[in-house]
């Protein structure tokens, strides 16, 4: 077994511990290495140096930065990674057949073990950029999330706007994601919502939005959304649920955690919004 520098339980939480002692270029090949994760670090050097647009010898002061003597025995520990953490779909439906110990006792322990998890591998110096990002006055805030994400990023969306102005839910308009893409510049915040099962179209919607200038701020799983390639921030929350299906209860309770921390920032200002929200007659 491939012994991780530091003691951390994974490679992930190792990249993600390190993310604020690394370079700009050395933050490139992370953040290239978490978008394809696992597989991004598993052919050569310099193909890892091609997507993050960097010099191979950055990648090799990256693994150097991470602990290893080399890209060889960073390789190994990524390798080991694997074999632990991803598995097919097919499998884990294989394996997450009727439980002994019943299903509430069941969902019970594996959705405590899913939040303590994505907590202890959330990197709280991006968690705390994107709660500056939402809580500027002078950046509008758009959400848009997918298929089932939709209810978290539209939760999120509604508690911002009883804190703050400007914030925009994005539907599956065509039209109005159209429209998102055209206005996009430096003012807009665009908290993207993506968790396995990625599309292409979510994916081509926040590169665009990227190109106009929008910051781009992911939601994502541990596997990483392709998104995290034009995201200046990156958020993952562990999916695993004790059924086949995925579980949103870890994202859910880290939107949960950005919505307490942005109120706690804009406090005055956020109160009095909130004030006058509940004070305003129904329409």
């Amino acid at each position: 077994m491939s012994e991780i520098p530091g003691g951390h339980a994974s490679m992930r939480k190792l990249v993600q511990a390190n993310l604020d002692t690394l370079s700009n270029a050395e933050r490139k090949v992370a953040r290239a290495l978490l978008a394809a994760y696992p597989t991004a670090g598993l052919t050569t050097g310099m193909d890892l140096a091609k997507a993050a647009g960097v010099s191979n010898p950055t990648v090799v002061r990256f693994v150097n930065r991470l602990g290893f003597a080399g890209f060889p025995a960073f390789q190994r520990a990524l390798v080991h990674d694997l074999n632990d953490d991803l598995g097919s779909p097919l499998r884990q439906y294989a394996e997450k057949g009727p439980s002994k110990e019943g299903v509430l006792a069941s969902t019970h322990r594996h959705f405590a073990e899913m939040i303590n998890t994505s907590y202890e591998e959330l990197p709280e110096s991006e968690f705390n950029k994107l709660v500056q990002l939402l809580s500027d006055p002078h950046k509008q805030i758009q959400v848009i999330g997918g298929r089932f994400s939709r209810v978290v990023s539209d939760y999120l969306a509604m508690h911002l706007s009883l804190v703050r102005t400007n914030v925009r839910a994005l539907g599956a308009d065509e039209f109005e994601r159209r429209a998102s893409i055209i206005d996009a510049d430096t003012s807009i915040v665009l908290v993207v919502f993506d968790y396995r099962r990625y599309t292409e179209r979510t994916l081509r919607f926040a590169e665009q939005a990227a190109k106009g200038g929008a910051v781009v701020c992911l939601m994502t799983d541990n596997w990483m959304s392709p998104v995290a390639q034009v995201a200046k921030v990156v958020l993952p929350a562990r999916v695993d649920s004790a059924s086949p299906f995925d579980s949103l209860v870890a994202a859910m309770a880290v939107t949960e955690s950005l919505i307490a921390a942005v109120a706690e920032k804009l406090g005055n200002a956020g109160e009095e919004r909130l004030r006058a929200m509940e004070e305003t007659p129904d329409a």
